[in-house]
């Protein structure tokens, strides 16, 4: 999370002004969140790490005016990745900042676009497609670093180590364990490849409750340590419970950014946000 506020005015007015539009468009969200935080959907359980340096630092936070939220990650000063069916047509979205005080500002997103390649439905079915999405702030992110944007190394294999950055629940259900920046540690099963990854806790491998995504970290951002440091080759797609359960801690479902960083790269210099 970050501090942003309204350019216009002196800053104590400007902060004070972006704050008090953020608590009145917040707080009829604030009621779909809590609705929206009792069902499985995608956040860190089992512990994730608290962390607003290191990989946390482009992590941010995406509203929308449906009552909707999820994780994103900035990629250059005006330009977030995250999840296509986060950020769906008819809907309003904001960046939800936080200064020095813990006070929440909202950032406008002034552009939204979801890669044509993204079907709903075979998502829900846990089947690999285009769940990519970038969006444009209306001005450069004030307290965000951003990430550099890669690819996985190839070949992907069993056990290959990743880390996932989201503001999601850490209590299934538990609508108050989320908001803040946690980090896991988790590793590729199954059969990884350039079409999707899914990753378990290292230790309980996906049998048992342990680290994964759940509700809030749906786009969060998904590291590989690479040659020049941490690098983000895709975005947190979907969750399962142990054994492919409902819920949260069993499989973390990865969209690589492989097929679809040539679209982002694309989008960018559409946007005069080339990276």
């Amino acid at each position: 999370m970050a501090d942003g506020t309204s350019p216009n005015g002196s800053l104590a007015t400007g902060v004070a002004r972006a704050i008090a539009a953020a608590m009145k468009i917040l707080s009829p969200m604030i009621a779909g969140l809590a609705l929206l935080l009792s069902v499985p959907a995608h956040a860190i359980v089992g512990g994730g790490v608290p962390q607003t340096d290191g990989v946390g630092r482009s992590v941010v936070t995406i509203v929308g005016s449906r009552g909707n939220f999820c994780t994103g990650a900035l990629i250059a000063p005006k330009l977030v990745l995250t999840v296509a069916h986060c950020v769906q047509p008819g809907a309003d979205y904001k960046i939800v900042e936080y200064g020095a005080d813990r006070q929440p500002s909202l950032q406008d997103v002034k552009t939204v676009a979801v890669h044509p390649g993204f079907n709903m439905q075979t998502m829900l079915a846990h089947r690999a497609t285009a769940d990519v999405a970038l969006l444009l702030l209306g001005a450069p992110a004030k307290a965000k670093v951003p990430s550099v944007l890669g690819m996985p190394n190839i070949p992907i294999v069993v056990g290959s180590r990743f880390t996932i950055a989201g503001i999601g629940v850490t209590v299934r259900g538990d609508g108050k364990s989320g908001g803040a920046i946690r980090v896991a540690g988790l590793v590729a099963t199954g059969k990884p490849g350039t079409l999707q990854i899914r990753l378990v806790d290292p230790v309980n491998q996906g049998s048992r409750d342990g680290l994964g995504a759940c509700t809030g970290d749906s786009g969060a951002p998904v590291f590989e340590d690479q040659q020049g440091g941490p690098a983000i080759i895709g975005v947190v797609s979907w969750s399962t419970g142990p054994n492919g359960s409902a819920g949260c801690g069993g499989l973390t479902g990865v969209t690589p950014l492989t097929l679809y960083r040539d679209w982002i790269l694309q989008t960018a210099r559409q946007w005069g946000a080339g990276l």
